[in-house]
């Protein structure tokens, strides 16, 4: 619990960046991140090297899979919806995360984990669903009072965070799949070896938009735009901290909890993204959403009390 704690806090500065380069395409601040993931796994993977070589042609494949989609479309289409709309309605979209995958993963994972009982489950699901709410209610509240609000993008920009959630609901159920089935496998290595995975996809990335915006006669000034110092340094650092870090946490978290359980605690990126966006503003939150914050602690602690049961058979 504290490893999803930790991969919780550092997740939540991905929600930021994109507020901090306002003027960069989603599409760079992606492939630009993940460069620099890969960047950093290259000397890591050194430390790594006898973990990695366990690996097979499988196991790369399925790391190639997991950086296509939890990595590069996910913040492709997250850094997207937060031009658009802001940082906290993105953040309470992908907030439903821990009910989806809550859900999904008691569904198709109680034979291997265990089922957590739906009457245990509810209150904490409902707790969480209705903290969402009343945040996402006092985020449309602000919209509808303010004149230049662009109703269009806001809602480009939620549709790209609901992509965020479909991509982020695949890629944890799958991960903790590979994490459970090699248990004895470090998770650390199994971080790297994603952040190794994504590199030439990321290189492929950056050509493709770097030629296509050069073809297009497109004035941004590539390969790092009007702010490079900024834009280096906040790439950097959410490489290590958010993906790399955080990565790591998530990985160890996800080894040692059931699926169902583990999903619930994403609930820990979405209250310290709110946080953040909040203390970027320089604003206290309102009412309605320190009540809605209070209903996703609530929700997390009620799950927290909830144990699987194991099937007749396995018990057997």
């Amino acid at each position: 619990m504290l490893f999803a704690l930790a991969a919780g806090l550092m997740w939540g500065l991905v929600f930021i960046s994109p507020l901090l380069l306002p003027g960069y395409p989603a599409a760079l601040l992606s492939v630009g991140r993940y460069l620099a993931l890969g960047l950093i796994a290259l000397p890591l993977a050194w430390f790594d090297r006898s973990a990695l070589r366990l690996l097979q042609r499988a196991d790369w494949l399925e790391a190639l899979k997991l950086a296509a989609i939890g990595n590069l479309l996910y913040y492709l289409c997250l850094a997207g919806a937060i031009q658009r709309a802001g940082a906290p309605l993105p953040t309470m979209i992908i907030g439903t995360l821990p009910v989806v995958i809550g859900i999904t993963a008691n569904l198709r994972d109680a034979e291997r984990d265990g089922r957590l009982p739906w009457r245990r489950l509810a209150p904490s699901l409902l707790l969480i669903g209705s903290g969402i709410a009343c945040v996402n209610r006092a985020e449309l509240a602000a919209l509808q009072a303010d004149p230049q609000a662009d109703l269009s993008r806001y809602a480009a920009g939620g549709l790209l965070a609901l992509v965020s959630v479909a991509c982020w609901t695949w890629y944890p159920l799958r991960n903790a799949d590979w994490l459970r089935r090699h248990a004895g496998r470090s998770p650390r290595a199994w971080t790297t070896a994603q952040g190794l995975a994504t590199l030439p996809l990321a290189c492929a990335g950056y050509a493709m938009l770097w030629g296509g915006m050069h073809a297009s006669g497109s004035a941004f000034p590539l390969p790092l735009g009007p702010q490079p110092l900024r834009f280096v340094g906040l790439m950097a650092a959410i490489a290590l901290f958010a993906s790399w870090l955080g990565g790591l946490c998530w990985n160890a978290a996800c080894q040692r909890l059931p699926t169902a359980l583990a999903g619930q605690l994403i609930v820990f990126e979405t209250l310290a993204a709110l946080a953040y966006a909040f203390a970027l503003r320089g604003q206290l939150p309102p009412a309605l959403t320190l009540l809605g914050i209070g209903l996703l602690i609530a929700g997390v602690a009620w799950a927290l009390r909830s144990k699987p049961e194991k099937p007749v058979a396995a018990a057997s």
